[in-house]
């Protein structure tokens, strides 16, 4: 592997890291098991809960994500993934304890979206994830608006949606994240981004029709990881 190891930091949730590892396979071109990705994941869900943290009604993640990050460090990691849109609030304090660097959710798929200008961006994440900006500051740069949920929306839609996936229901969840996703296209939104990471294996499980509109972060990230891969394979990195 010539020092190549993808780290992925996870367990926010559980599927959310095995959908992306799922994805980094299916985005990497190989004839064999030895053509793919080497990935370590550092799957451990007993995580404090990342939107009571920010909503100021539970613990800081930060601890059990920093051991995290540790672990992936002491496994030989030299890029590490976050499976989880809303860890990245903590991204700066996870980057700056790492050796391997952190590549960022938001950067992987604005290079996947590449909005028109004046494209209306409909946003489907947590609370935290919308309150600290990544998202909108990155579509505005390129000259896109961006289109967030009501407060209402946020209560009655995709908090219960995004729960539901967490405990396993992900038909329910995505019946829910769904109507979001409907209430936001109604508004003007042309494209979704579904940044939060429960969200796209919702959509999966019903087959939804809003995945035909949307950007999967998680995909985004996945091909992000796959491309560095593919260069250091293809570019003779291997031994």
């Amino acid at each position: 592997m010539s020092g190549f190891l993808l780290g992925i930091l996870g367990g926010m949730g559980p599927l959310a890291t095995v959908d992306l590892m799922e994805k980094i396979i299916g985005q990497t071109p190989a004839q064999s098991d030895q053509q793919h990705a080497p990935v370590v994941a550092w799957n451990v869900p007993q995580i404090a809960d990342r939107q009571q943290a920010l909503a100021g009604t539970g613990p800081s993640p930060l601890p059990q994500m920093l051991r995290g990050v540790q672990q992936l460090n002491r496994a030989g990691a030299s890029h590490i993934l976050i499976a989880c849109n809303t860890a990245h609030h903590w991204y700066g304090e996870l980057a700056a304890a790492s050796r391997a660097p952190l590549l960022h959710i938001a950067d992987a798929t604005l290079d996947s979206l590449r909005p028109q200008r004046g494209e209306r961006i409909g946003l489907i994440a947590t609370q935290g994830t919308l309150d600290a900006g990544w998202f909108q500051q990155r579509i505005a740069a390129l000259g896109g608006d961006t289109l967030a949920p009501s407060p209402w929306e946020m209560r009655e839609w995709f908090v219960p949606g995004c729960y539901a996936v967490k405990r396993g229901d992900l038909r329910g969840g995505g019946e829910l994240l769904s109507r979001l996703a409907e209430a936001l296209t109604a508004r003007g939104a042309a494209r979704l981004i579904l940044a939060c990471t429960e969200v796209p294996p919702a959509f999966a499980a019903i087959d939804s029709p809003w995945r035909k509109v949307s950007v999967d972060p998680t995909l985004a990230l996945a091909g992000a990881a796959a491309r560095l891969w593919l260069a250091h394979r293809d570019g003779g990195g291997l031994t």
